[in-house]
């Protein structure tokens, strides 16, 4: 009596997925390299000088000139104390758009009331127009009530984040069950609480995209910074470092040692909101598999 063989035979299915796995790896790889080439870069020319970056070919290897070039930014403008008012402003102005945009988008998602349709939609139509529109009215309104000149003048106008609102908003619908809302309604839970101790918990994901959104946005914006802060003592750092565009020739290895050094903190707030982001995300798939 002969045994049957039992072995599985191998399946054509099986032998695809390597090289489709292979490609796919290849190209998160290739992804991967152009996304952080030109933060590589920047750090190939900081640490260079500029006549080695107008060289043909340009070095593309890592000087030691790092030190000199950082202490050149640190003679030429005010670099630390206009990073304050930055972390100030930025920090200030995350969390407002956090809370008023999640507020905003939570009475949106979950609660009907008179002109609710008329309200969002005219919410997407301001968030589909260029914010340069509303520079010359911020800034009247701003001289209206004498904030001109001050930090707190680039706060407001970026309290209400349209996109802010409409991403919570999206997210909160079908995120946030309707039974958990009437459960608390019956247990006489109001408007705020059910925001706080329900809503709030349940996007940490959202929330913490966004609050990686409106950092870098306030990080980064120099327009109106530029329009508005007429004190050299409360400039941004973004309005401070271009002032090292100065002259015929500019010293291109001191402007992006510049740019290096006012990254950095992005980095560190990326790293630390897109933990909370990727472990909520992974959180709420491993819990709806």
């Amino acid at each position: 009596m002969t045994t049957a063989d039992t072995t599985p035979p191998v399946s054509g299915t099986r032998r695809l997925r390597r090289p489709r796995g292979l490609t796919a790896h290849l190209f998160l790889i290739l992804a991967v390299l152009v996304s952080v080439f030109p933060f590589v870069w920047t750090i190939v020319m900081a640490t260079n000088t500029t006549e080695d970056i107008y060289k043909s070919p340009p070095k593309l290897t890592f000087g030691s000139h790092l030190l000199e070039n950082i202490r050149h930014v640190l003679n030429t403008i005010d670099f630390f104390g206009s990073m304050l008012n930055t972390i100030v402003v930025a920090c200030v102005t995350t969390a407002l758009v956090l809370f008023i945009d999640s507020l905003a988008a939570f009475a949106f998602a979950k609660f009907d009331f008179p002109g609710r349709k008329l309200l969002f939609g005219t919410l997407l139509v301001f968030m589909m127009l260029p914010l340069q529109l509303a520079v010359l009215p911020q800034f009247i309104l701003m001289s209206e009530i004498g904030w001109v000149g001050m930090l707190k003048a680039l706060a407001l106008p970026a309290l209400a984040n349209a996109f802010g609102i409409f991403w919570l908003h999206q997210y909160i619908q079908n995120g946030v069950p309707d039974e958990l809302l009437d459960a608390a309604r019956i247990d006489g839970a109001g408007f705020f609480r059910q925001y706080w101790n329900i809503a709030l918990p349940m996007i940490k994901p959202a929330l913490s995209f966004l609050a990686i959104y409106a950092f870098v946005n306030a990080w980064n914006d120099y327009v109106w910074p530029l329009i508005v802060l007429t004190d050299p003592s409360h400039v941004t750092l973004q309005v401070e470092l271009a002032q090292l565009h100065v002259g015929h020739t500019t010293d291109y290895s001191m402007v992006m040692a510049g740019v290096l050094m006012a990254a950095l903190p992005l980095v560190v707030v990326f790293a630390v909101f897109a933990r909370g982001f990727i472990a909520g995300a992974t959180e709420g798939a491993v819990q709806g598999s």
